[in-house]
């Protein structure tokens, strides 16, 4: 992928802080997620970019090599080099007066090539006598001698983050979702009970590694969305229950829903007043990472009144009324 303004692709400023750059990438990341636009190249095509400007801008390291180096900061880093071991090797004398060289690439610059050897050659000579040879030796045996002759140290991937919304029934049940990573569309399991801030680690899924080092992992941070019937607090559930007049003075039975679509039996006793709550043990959510436990369900009883009366039925409410009066 050509050079990129990093910045510019996620809409906030060179100064702007870790956290505006993440809420600026979780933003994007939603509105061209390629499950959210099949078919859509060019949102699957935005969709890499702002992965790897996030991948980039998220790492203080990268960053500052991004910053320092626009658009040749990936030979550097390919190199095995970070922006301190150079700085601190040749700032001290490198330019006029002890500054940075200043280096460009293409007509007028250090040649049309790699910007980095041709920046050395300038500055050694090429090494071996010949002012125009190629030095092929490790670049770390000039920043700082780390790493051994014309070799790179391996380093682990970038991990990435990826939000990801699921309803209360989702998380009651467990559920799957699929996900393009480059040109691998993968399928990932979210666990049952999951709430939100709730990570899924997908081992392997992130940024690929620097020389033969493992890749990174792929974090799915879960949202459950608001339901509009059970409110969730922690592993359980309240939900309100509407129980006729008749039920609520005499007894009886009522069906209180569940989230995956069936239903519980429960019985009311004589006289429940208004607001009542009531515990039904074990049919809340499941608890994450616990095989068979789940939370409380607590049903809270709505007395529905009675409308539109008989002229018999209100002579009788009448006669009920003299008789408690």
């Amino acid at each position: 992928m050509d050079y990129q303004d990093y910045y510019g692709l996620l809409g906030v400023s060179k100064g702007a802080t870790q956290k505006e750059i993440k809420q600026a990438y979780r933003k994007l990341a939603r509105k061209y997620h390629p499950d959210l636009n099949p078919d859509d190249k060019a949102a699957e095509e935005k969709f890499k970019e702002i992965n790897e400007a996030y991948e980039v801008l998220s790492d203080p390291e990268k960053r500052k090599m991004f910053d320092q180096f626009g658009s040749d900061w990936k030979s550097f880093q390919q190199r095995g080099g970070s922006s301190d071991d150079f700085w601190q090797q040749w700032g001290r004398d490198a330019g006029p007066g002890g500054g940075r060289p200043t280096y460009t690439t293409g007509p007028g610059g250090f040649g049309g090539g790699d910007a980095f050897s041709d920046f050395f050659q300038q500055l050694f000579g090429g090494f071996g006598g010949t002012r125009g040879a190629s030095y092929r030796g490790d670049i770390g045996d000039l920043l700082g001698g780390r790493r051994g002759r014309g070799q790179v140290q391996p380093r682990r991937g970038q991990d990435y983050e990826q939000p990801v919304e699921i309803s209360l029934e989702e998380a009651y049940l467990g559920t799957e979702r699929l996900f393009q990573i480059g040109e691998q569309r993968i399928e990932v399991t979210l666990p049952a009970g999951a709430k939100t801030g709730t990570r899924v680690r997908v081992a392997g899924k992130g940024a690929s590694g620097v020389a033969g080092g493992p890749p990174g992992d792929l974090f799915l941070v879960v949202t459950v969305a608001p339901h509009p019937r059970f409110e969730r607090q922690g592993e359980n559930l309240e939900t309100r229950v509407q129980v006729g007049l008749y039920t609520a003075v005499l007894g009886g039975e009522v069906q209180v829903p569940l989230p995956d679509g069936r239903s519980v039996l429960l019985t009311v006793p004589p006289e429940t007043q208004n607001g009542t709550r009531f515990r039904l043990r074990g049919k809340g959510m499941p608890v994450l990472g616990r095989a068979g436990e789940r939370g409380d369900l607590y049903a809270v009883v709505q007395v529905v009144l009675l409308q539109a009366l008989s002229d018999e039925e209100r002579q009788l409410f009448e006669t009920l009324r003299q008789l408690r009066g």
